[in-house]
């Protein structure tokens, strides 16, 4: 008996349940088809691909297969592969975006078996329900149903991974270049050992830079959120209280696919128009309000963002320049390393008042978040060099400055507003 198994966003061989229901059979066709159109979505994502790719591939040598790797449209590649391999199955792991539903809902409605396993999240979307609703609308009530739901168990790795012989297993896609000079590398080998260096800290403070780095990890599947989740619990609570976040807007998406286009909570917000030059200046930095702009520089520095910094920028945006938020999600998403729909757009509507934050209202006053969170100033300068030299309250609020610091530009709005 022959199974394909089609990895997607689980680039890993620990804990991965799909996997080690195939390596049950007598032989195993690992599988990745590179989509196009994903591929030219973020050249930063692509390349992290390729490197989590090559370390799933040398994972699964060691243990006798081999990851086979086709170009095209998965489920067309996957059914064909199926066929000349003679496999009587696909399994795959089983996720929440409207593109991945209609994947999966065309290899379901195929001629060969197809089945789903959990793995993209620590609590399968679906599993926890609120009486009388299909999904939670908020996030302490699922919390609270979150911290009593019973976990999986997570599963070994598997010993031997059987091959089929005679099968072409495809090349690695070139690494692209243009990409952000400080890009992490991908792999399941970099995911487990930052998640061995993962303890106590304060994961909001700006400078001190002690979040786990494991998002874009989460994101591609190189370490389990439930292994993660497993391992940090009692140990570092509020790293798996984000991961219960990140179930929560997976559960979410689950129920409403269309998060990353249409409001979650419509009529809410009406946007702004006009604002082309205010918009490009959040996108490059150049805002004049230094926090915004220390976490702006720090994406395309990184293709990462420190989470406080994404909370500052995205009220920034939203609630003061009042720019639909669609445009700052697409941003994030061309840069973000960890950039998915469930996350992505449901942490934007969330801070943009369309989502499910019960307080639409909300605004993070810059100042107030940058002397709370940067308060030496140090993120900043890590950041913006023309404010590198400046100390003191300066670095905070440098047109207050005489004479301001050259080539810094002036805020484009009161950084202080009324509420926040």
């Amino acid at each position: 008996m022959t199974t394909v198994v089609l990895f997607t966003r689980d680039l890993r061989v620990r804990d991965n349940p799909a996997l080690a229901a195939a390596c049950r059979d007598d032989y195993v066709v690992p599988l990745f088809v590179l989509d196009p159109r994903l591929l030219e979505a973020s050249p930063n994502r692509t390349a992290f691909l390729v490197d989590s790719l090559a370390s799933l591939r040398t994972e699964l040598r060691d243990r006798g297969g081999d990851l086979v790797l086709r170009s095209g449209e998965p489920v067309a590649e996957a059914l064909s592969l199926a066929a000349s391999v003679g496999a009587s199955r696909i399994v795959a792991s089983a996720d929440v975006s409207a593109y991945a539903g209609r994947r999966e809902a065309r290899l379901a409605a195929a001629d060969v078996a197809f089945a789903t396993y959990p793995g993209v999240t620590v609590v399968p979307p679906g599993e926890l329900r609120p009486t009388g609703g299909d999904h939670y609308r908020v996030f302490t009530p699922y919390w609270r149903a979150w911290e009593r739901a019973s976990w999986r168990p997570v599963e070994r790795a598997p010993a031997r991974v059987q091959l089929p012989g005679g099968l072409a297993v495809g090349r690695l896609p070139a690494r692209p270049t243009d990409v952000s000079p400080l890009l992490p590398r991908g792999g399941e080998d970099v995911g487990q050992r930052l998640l061995a260096r993962v303890g106590p800290g304060d994961r909001d403070a700006l400078a001190a830079d002690e979040t786990t780095r494991l998002s874009p990890y989460l994101h591609f599947g190189c370490v389990s959120p439930l292994a993660v989740a497993t391992r940090l619990r009692g140990k570092a609570d509020e790293v798996v209280r984000q991961l219960c976040w990140r179930d929560f807007f997976h559960q979410v998406t689950s129920a409403f696919p269309a998060i990353g286009t249409r409001d979650y909570r419509p009529g809410r917000r009406s946007w702004a128009s006009g604002q082309e030059d205010a918009i490009e200046a959040w996108r490059q930095g150049r805002t004049g309000v230094p926090i915004v702009d220390a976490g702006m520089r720090q994406l395309l520095a990184e293709g990462w963002m420190h989470n406080r910094a994404r909370m500052v920028v995205a009220s920034f945006l939203t609630k003061q320049l009042n720019v639909d938020w669609r445009i700052g999600a697409a941003h994030f998403l061309r840069w973000l390393v960890d950039g998915d729909v469930a996350n992505n757009s449901g942490n934007w509507q969330w801070v943009a008042g369309t989502g499910n934050d019960t307080r639409p209202n909300r605004v993070l006053n810059p100042l107030r978040q940058a002397y709370r969170f940067d308060p030496t100033g140090d993120y900043v300068r890590r950041y913006v060099p023309e404010l590198a030299e400046v100390s003191g309250k300066g670095v905070q609020e440098p047109w207050k400055l005489e004479p301001p610091p050259p080539d810094y530009p002036p805020p484009r709005i009161d950084p202080v507003p009324s509420r926040g």
